[in-house]
């Protein structure tokens, strides 16, 4: 899909040698009302329950998992949309001092929001289609009394310029562009106020195949120019086996495995991974196996009602009767990879390399 993206690059170290961003036990826990005038809470949706991770500073982190799996809702926490229910947010600041996201409120929560920036799906609900691109791009710049006036209009053509768009566009509204071409609009946004992480929240599910591979080209470029980070929340393996570092597989608000793109990959070591692997698209055609698909039986886990012990056992072609009772842990099995099973050590499972 993206054969034009070049492979994702190492990721830096900070100078302190401390993460750029750290989750500990992150939790977004949506309430369930009855109806009327006097309404109760009756239950939860439990769309992130108890994420873990460590995204380095230059880094591209990948988060893959089904629709539905809690993965906007993980980063929308990060950038404070949401209020999370519980969990920390340790935010690096180039000086080393660490701050808990989760814990600001308010107006201290503007310079992070700075620092911090998302590129959203829908490059078409995204952009206000009743203002001009001056005004979409240099709304950030506006609100952090950055620039104004002829100052505004330089800055928002420069930002133009290293998307790929002609800085006379500013004039123009978002109808008169193309997707590809709005979610370039959309980058430039990102860019404004010189963040240090960008959340790209399926930056490029909802264009062409052939555009895809020109924002990912893009979104790479700037990476090394303005040595940015990304949170790249996506559903397709395709994209991310071409740009991560990093990856982190999340089943129904939990993360299930994390390692470097290789492992994930080509050696997974848990059940849903191996199965997300096997619908990863092969161009060779002479690697297609019409068995290797692995298709899970029943629906995916209810959030607001998940099953007893491991969430993913009902659908598991490996579940054991210690899967049924006892929730795993996410746990070290080494080099760095993190596995939420119990028997991660026993099952020999295939990757795209091995299938």
């Amino acid at each position: 899909m993206a054969a034009n993206a070049t492979q994702g690059s190492q990721p830096s170290v900070s100078s302190n040698g401390a993460p750029l961003l750290e989750l500990k036990n992150l939790k977004m826990h949506f309430p369930i009302t009855t109806r009327g005038l006097l309404r109760k809470v009756i239950g939860h949706v439990k769309a992130v329950d108890g994420a873990s991770l460590t995204i380095q500073e230059g880094e591209t982190f990948a988060l893959v998992g089904e629709s539905g799996c809690g993965k906007t809702t993980l980063g929308r926490c990060i950038i404070r949309i949401y209020q999370p229910t519980a969990g920390v947010i340790n935010y690096g600041e180039p000086d080393g001092t660490v701050v808990d996201l989760a814990t600001i409120q308010g107006k201290h929560l503007k310079p992070y929001r700075r620092a911090i920036r998302m590129i959203f799906q829908d490059p078409y609900s995204s952009l206000n289609p009743r203002r001009k691109v001056l005004q979409i791009v240099g709304e950030p710049l506006i609100r952090h009394n950055i620039a104004s006036g002829s100052e505004l209009e330089d800055r928002v053509a420069d930002l133009l310029r290293k998307v790929g768009l002609r800085p006379e566009y500013i004039l123009r509204y978002p109808h008169a562009f193309s997707g590809g071409e709005r979610q370039r609009i959309g980058v430039a946004r990102a860019l404004a106020l010189n963040p240090r992480l960008v959340i790209a929240d399926e930056a490029v599910s909802a264009l062409d195949v052939s555009v895809q591979a020109q924002i990912l080209n893009l979104l790479q470029d700037l990476q090394a120019e303005f040595n940015l980070t990304y949170l790249f929340v996506a559903h397709d393996l395709s994209v991310v086996e071409h740009i991560a570092d990093r990856v982190a597989v999340m089943y129904v608000g939990k993360l299930v495995e994390l390692g470097t793109r290789g492992q994930i990959f080509n050696a997974p070591k848990h059940p849903y991974t191996e199965a997300l692997m096997s619908a990863v698209p092969k161009p060779d055609p002479r690697l297609r196996d019409a068995g290797s698909r692995i298709r899970l039986e029943g629906e995916v886990a209810d959030p607001s009602n998940p099953p007893s012990g491991c969430y993913f056992h009902p659908r598991c072609r490996y579940t054991q009767d210690r899967c049924k009772v006892k929730e795993p842990a996410l746990r070290d099995i080494g080099q760095g990879q993190h596995v939420a099973c119990h028997f991660a050590e026993q099952l020999q499972l295939k990757g795209v390399a091995g299938m």
